[in-house]
């Protein structure tokens, strides 16, 4: 009431300048009021918005730097390792007492802060959450603070992040693993559940399930599985790499059988109409093929050493096998993980569940095993990171998606993917007027065909790398992973652009 009065009575001239000055300061700038020159190029459309709007140009930059980042992190972590291994040394030098073990006055050995600082920027989850402090940082500068609070917490949808760590911790849980493996074992035992039957079983089925139970969940099935059936196996690094690039194209490709269970799709489905049948005959049986395809070349080049895997001793040999679970707490679990996947859009709805599941686990915590948090929401704090920086860089995504034909469109996409998250290059697809039946179907085509070059490409990626990281001592390398899905992807792309 009193802003009300107030403005009643401040001049005219004031109050329009305020308006203006807070509209100016809105983030992202709409593309709406972007002018650009008739009839200009590329270069010069991204040069005039560039000095429309010079934050445009702080943002990009920031963004790169970042994305430089991830391919430093596995240099980071040596050198966090190199740091603490001396410090160690210093303290064993010290004291009688190893390190890290209380002293007899009962203090504990200080840690090595460098270390711990250099371990955290290592970490590829952390990378685009801290690079998002600088981004922060540089709209301060440019805006103003209330331009930082009004984007990052107003603009910004966290509900995709926040789903993918409730999916992810759901997905992970004994019953619904257990039911998955039993599920897979059915159909690995046709191969006579060796080693390289799990392999073509979880690389094949799971990607595929993403189109029901979505692509994190499957994406998090499927990393476990390998886990538990595959890397406790110590295949060779080059085996190793070629799985996980199979497995993130995989799944991103597998999700497009249905249109709720992609990002990439679900960004698009409404505003363009698609539904299951659409997806079903325009996408799900080019990527069924795909998968199939890529995977039996694989394993065409990988079945020696698959089948001297299966010379090594089975994963969980010799332990006591433990008790079944019950089939109607595996029932409570997947109504869980079914009602996530139905309320995806509404956080309140899926994030109250989630918290009522919580109570259930411990209340059957014989037939659970301990519900470990800190890889999901290291997963979610990624993602967070991703979105914050992705939703700036519209101003020259747009530009470059609207003036490409099909052909280039598909490739442009693609490669526009693997630098950022595929939802973000589809969702800015349908800002683009006067967009074809053709170019739509390329765009996504692309999108989801390029999800598995990086991490970043695509939202369950780093929910596979959180899993499986353990099981490549150097980190996952970008460039190696790159190279180990590029042949999938080359097969993804003949199968969606030969059959469009």
């Amino acid at each position: 009431m009193r802003r009300s009065l107030l403005i009643v009575f401040l001049p005219a001239s004031l109050v329009v300048s305020a308006g203006a000055a807070e509209v100016a300061n809105v983030l992202p700038v709409p593309l709406s009021r972007y002018a650009d020159p008739a009839g200009a190029s590329l270069w010069e459309v991204l040069r005039y918005r560039v000095e429309a709007e010079p934050f445009n140009a702080a943002a990009l930059a920031i963004f790169f730097l970042a994305i430089v980042h991830t391919f430093f992190t596995a240099r980071i972590r040596h050198w966090a390792h190199a740091i603490e291994e001396r410090h160690a040394l210093r303290q064993a030098e010290r004291r009688a007492t190893a390190a890290g073990d209380a002293d007899a006055d009962g203090q504990v050995d200080e840690v090595s802060f460098a270390g711990q600082i250099l371990h955290f920027l290592g970490e590829v989850e952390a990378v685009f959450g801290l690079w998002a402090v600088v981004l922060a940082g540089a709209i301060t500068w440019f805006k103003g603070w209330p331009a930082v609070v009004g984007y990052v917490g107003e603009h910004v949808s966290y509900t995709e992040p926040v789903f993918v760590v409730i999916v992810m911790a759901l997905a992970a849980t004994r019953p619904v693993l257990d039911l998955a493996a039993n599920c897979l074992r059915t159909i690995a035992r046709l191969g006579g559940c060796t080693p390289g039957a799990w392999w073509l079983t979880i690389l094949i089925v799971a990607p595929l399930l993403g189109s029901l139970i979505t692509e994190p969940a499957a994406m998090t099935i499927g990393a476990l599985l390998l886990a538990r059936q595959f890397y406790e196996l110590k295949p060779s690094g080059r085996l190793a790499y070629g799985t996980l690039g199979l497995l993130f194209v995989n799944v991103s490709v597998g999700g497009t059988l249905t249109h709720f269970a992609a990002p990439p799709v679900i960004m698009v489905a409404h505003s363009w109409g698609w539904g299951f049948r659409h997806m079903l005959t325009h996408y799900g049986d080019r990527a069924a093929a795909g998968i199939v395809v890529a995977t039996g070349l694989y394993y065409l080049v990988f079945h020696r050493e698959l089948a001297q895997l299966a010379l090594r001793p089975a994963p969980g040999a010799g332990e006591r096998p433990r008790p079944c679970v019950p089939a109607w707490i595996t029932a409570v679990h997947v109504g869980f993980l079914a009602f996530t996947v139905w309320q995806a859009h509404f956080p309140v709805m899926f994030i109250g569940a989630f918290l009522f599941f919580l109570a259930f686990a411990q209340a059957t915590g014989h037939h659970q095993n301990p519900i470990d948090l800190r890889s999901p929401i290291l997963v979610g704090f990624f993602l967070a990171g991703l979105v914050i920086h992705g939703g700036l860089q519209s101003w020259w995504i747009q530009p470059v998606l609207g003036r490409l034909g099909e052909v280039p469109l598909f490739m442009g996409a693609t490669l526009l993917t693997a630098f950022n998250d595929n939802a973000a290059i589809t969702y800015l697809a349908t800002l683009v007027p006067n967009f074809t039946d053709a170019l739509k179907y390329a765009v996504v085509a692309g999108a989801v065909t390029g999800g598995g070059l990086t991490v970043i490409a695509n939202a369950p990626n780093p929910a596979g790398q959180a899993i499986l990281g353990r099981y490549f001592p150097e980190g996952i390398a970008p460039l190696k992973l790159a190279l180990a899905a590029l042949v999938p992807t080359a097969i993804m792309a003949v199968a969606f652009m030969a059959y469009r």
